[in-house]
């Protein structure tokens, strides 16, 4: 296998980029280090997202070939991406080879509006009862999170669902941008999110803002405006022990 290079995540400056060319740098084949079956392969850019922070992959296109997967190795000189091929890929490309992709977008505007909306769940959640987030996970359309509640405020479920959709009515633009380390952990609204945690080697911090409401460090992608989001409700609400009351919401 090929030494394979730092990919450039095209992701992080522009989530609507549908398709994009790239040139190969890897190839794995079967029973490689990696333990997934298939072929998987990495390019000097991509603009698929990888599974992390609780947001799943993206799938699409590579030279043509399903994308089943998509996932990332780190290291000390930065993050390789690694694109799964579908078994019934029919033309592998090679090491050096220039090739045109595409991801599937339903399924990439989907999670942007989901990974929004988790957001300004946060927000609003942080701004009426300065309650943190301890975890979530995401699919397209649907979501669950945990905070530090205990127990759930009387009415929690209704209120939550006209505060976020108010906050989506609102259309309040959303803005990215990136921040040398040092003052990120130095932003106060950013403390919440742990900056701290992120590992030293990141020098420049991403931070999602939507702005007048929530501000967060974060990889992951998201909608321009929060109108774009849709409509939002409460679908359930559980206990998680002590301290950790978790909320599922959907979208339309």
């Amino acid at each position: 296998m090929p030494d394979s290079a730092s990919t450039d995540l095209l992701f992080l400056r522009d989530a609507y980029l549908k398709e994009f060319a790239a040139t190969v740098t890897g190839v794995r084949g079967d029973g490689d280090s990696d333990g997934d079956s298939g072929v998987a392969v990495t390019l000097d850019q991509t603009a698929f997202y990888f599974t992390s922070g609780g947001q799943p992959h993206d799938t699409g296109t590579l030279a043509g070939n399903p994308v089943a997967a998509v996932k990332a190795e780190r290291s000390e000189t930065g993050t390789t991406i690694w694109h799964h091929l579908s078994p019934a890929a029919s033309s592998v490309p090679a090491v050096g080879d220039e090739v045109t992709c595409t991801v599937d977008w339903d399924r990439r505007h989907q999670l942007m509006r989901t990974h929004t909306a988790l957001h300004i769940l946060c927000g609003v959640i942080w701004n009426e009862w300065g309650v943190s987030v301890t975890g979530g996970n995401m699919e397209p359309l649907k979501a669950r999170m945990d905070f530090e509640f205990d127990p759930l405020p009387e009415g929690f479920a209704d209120r939550i669902t006209e505060l976020v959709n108010a906050e989506i009515a609102a259309d309040r633009p959303i803005e990215v941008s990136f921040l040398p380390r040092i003052e990120a952990l130095a932003d106060s609204d950013l403390i919440r999110t742990k900056v701290n945690l992120i590992p030293e080697s990141v020098t420049e911090i991403r931070v999602v803002d939507i702005v007048g409401l929530d501000k967060q460090a974060d990889g992951g992608t998201h909608v321009a405006s929060t109108s774009e989001v849709g409509t939002f409700a409460v679908t359930k609400t559980e206990s998680k022990g002590k301290g950790n009351k978790r909320v599922r919401i959907e979208l339309s």
